[in-house]
């Protein structure tokens, strides 16, 4: 995969084959092929020994074993990957002249700046940038809180007035076209306008959005996915440069309000938005300034109460997540539990799901597939006292996804759990924080916060694309990591989930066929299933709060031979069926690494 154009060029170390006697590219129209070069393996492997060198010693590891998949991976993650950190060398590296934009001089732009005498010289930076707009179509407000000065100097586009609280967003808008604002210093990119434009006339949505980076003496990138309402919800993440649709806020009568509230209450009626266009460029820098979680709680807050949603804004570790309450009364819950043999592991989860888990409305069905173990054949038959449990027989060859549909077929509960075998309860509120979000009609899928035994992360979601098809992001990394925009801290979208651990109403699973068992036996099943339920019109969302202990696959290990074979097959069935989301997995930036396993850059 070609990286995101996030500035104004990108670029891109691949493996050319022993065998390769030609490159194909395909790309969109505009794209411009500046230069080609040809590195040898000896001189990448010294320089990912300077930058990268964990990544340089796997690349050895993988060529002394003649694993040319893992040899080309671990070699691009040391010499072609740049962390989060690295951001001002890789930003430099990509600077130029600017891409050709496309042209929308019809679309008309309203800006509002409200600021305060004493950010005069912000302004100035603010209005400079404005200026230089190649999108000539904008006028803007400069609305200042006290006795400010007139900057127009001799501006045509620009006025100049006190701010008033009790103004509405949408007399705010006039008859442009879209609406947004600047904070004092603010600096959009000169194509930033232009771009915006063009994605509201190619789609008329209620929002337009792109990316920004913000600092003064040292910048970081603020790279936001497509459109994530939860994770903007909580996040505010849409930030700057943003727009939205004059139709949209006539629909909301919402006042301007105090300016120092001004930009969050913005945000906050930008989230209202059914449709936004995300224009993944850094089109925007802005000052760095603290995030005010209290103020931007009590604000949302007075709106959700309003729209009668039930969710409450809530503050943990200093960053703003929603609570979400289960239903009440609590819905009956069927934990299906796919297992063979294996005392150790069955033995541990059924006790914590009937013994740890603080939920009142538990039914455990058991698919087991062909036990022999007679400890186990014994735990069986004690737990088959408890009414509350089931053990259906699947005494075919294995197939996960073939189990998870029996044990479907098997429940009664209105909400279904898959969980792998190989898993222990951490926090006996886990089941609360899934079936919370499980229950919301939009919602497909939901997944859990997965940890390996050492307490590192193993699953924080699943970005398709990453290592090919589909991967874990953040895995391995340390598990109180808050994630690029806070992302960890908070329940958000996401394009697929884990089976290990994943909530979803039975009526939703039937819906969509269950998983598909005659395609993806063993792997990629549950992430084509959330996918087949985003198609069907449900998101899914992964949720910090629910945290397990998951030692991934100690039950099954690691492929080789034909289970090797196996997963190759599954794994190019779903590069087909699912190219376009692996092309562009929308919670992710294309500007980030589908290599590494971390938030890269690429």
């Amino acid at each position: 995969m070609l990286p995101g154009l996030a500035l104004a060029s990108a670029s891109w170390l691949g493996h050319l084959p022993r065998d390769c006697d030609a490159v194909a590219i395909a790309a969109d129209p505009g794209f411009v092929l500046e230069r080609v070069g040809l590195r040898g393996a000896a001189g990448l492997l010294a320089e990912g020994l300077a930058k990268r060198p964990l990544h340089a010693a796997s690349a050895l590891r993988a060529l002394i074993r003649r694993d040319e998949r893992r040899w080309r991976d671990s070699l691009r993650g040391a010499c072609a990957v740049t962390p989060l950190a690295g951001y001002p060398a890789w930003r430099a590296r990509r600077q130029g002249g600017p891409a050709a934009e496309p042209s929308a001089p019809e679309v008309g732009i309203r800006l509002i700046l409200p600021a305060r005498r004493a950010q005069a010289g912000a302004v100035a930076r603010s209005l400079a940038a404005l200026q230089r707009q190649s999108h000539a179509n904008w006028t803007l407000g400069l609305a200042w809180a006290d006795d400010g000065a007139d900057l127009a100097g001799g501006e045509a586009r620009l006025s100049v007035s006190a701010w008033n609280p009790e103004t509405s967003l949408a007399a705010l808008c006039g008859d442009a076209d879209l609406f947004g604002h600047l904070a004092p210093g603010d600096e959009l990119a000169p194509e930033a306008l232009a771009l915006l434009a063009a994605a509201f006339r190619d789609g008329r949505p209620d929002l337009v959005y792109a990316d920004e980076e913000i600092g003064t003496s040292r910048l970081a990138p603020r790279l936001k996915p497509d459109w994530s309402p939860d994770f903007a919800l909580a996040t505010g993440y849409v930030g700057a440069p943003a727009l939205v649709a004059r139709a949209f806020l006539a629909e909301r009568p919402q006042s301007a309000g105090p300016v120092e509230t001004f930009a969050t209450l913005f945000d906050l009626a930008a989230c209202g938005a059914r449709q936004a266009a995300h224009v993944p460029r850094i089109l925007c820098r802005r000052d760095a300034r603290p995030e005010d979680a209290p103020q931007r709680a009590a604000l949302l807050e007075t709106r959700l109460r309003a729209a009668g949603v039930t969710a409450r804004p809530l503050i943990r570790d200093g960053a703003l997540d929603l609570h979400r309450p289960r239903p009440a009364p609590a819905p009956l819950v069927s934990v299906v539990i796919p297992s063979r043999d294996r005392l150790d592991l069955i033995g541990r989860v059924t006790g914590d799901v009937l013994t740890r888990t603080d939920y009142p409305a538990i039914e455990l069905v058991i698919v087991d597939n062909g036990s022999t173990d007679p400890a186990v054949l014994a735990l069986y038959e004690r737990l088959r006292a408890d009414p509350r449990v089931r053990i259906a027989a699947f005494p075919k060859a294995f197939n996960f996804a073939a189990m998870v549909n029996l044990g479907a077929e098997a429940a009664s509960g209105e909400i279904l759990v898959l969980l792998n075998n190989d898993v222990a309860v951490l926090r006996p509120d886990w089941l609360d924080a899934m079936v919370a979000q499980a229950a919301r009609p939009e919602v497909g899928a939901v997944g859990a916060k997965l940890l390996y035994a050492d307490g590192r992360l193993q699953h924080a979601g699943v970005v398709v694309g990453l290592g090919g098809q589909a991967g874990h992001i953040l895995r391995r990394r340390p598990a109180d990591r808050p994630g690029h925009l806070g992302r960890m801290r908070v329940a958000h979208e996401v394009s697929a989930v884990t089976a290990a651990c994943l909530a979803v109403a039975r009526d939703k699973y039937q819906a969509v066929g269950g998983f598909d068992a005659a395609t993806f036996a063993v792997d990629f099943n549950d992430v084509d299933f959330c996918l087949r339920l985003a198609a069907a019109g449900w998101k899914t969302v992964w949720t910090p709060h629910a945290v397990l202990s998951h030692l991934e696959s100690v039950s099954r290990g690691r492929p080789v031979g034909p289970a090797r074979a196996r997963f190759e097959r599954e794994a190019a069935v779903f590069a087909e069926r699912w190219g376009a989301v692996i092309r562009h997995d929308p919670y992710y930036h294309p500007a980030l690494s589908l290599t590494t396993f971390g938030e890269d850059l690429e």
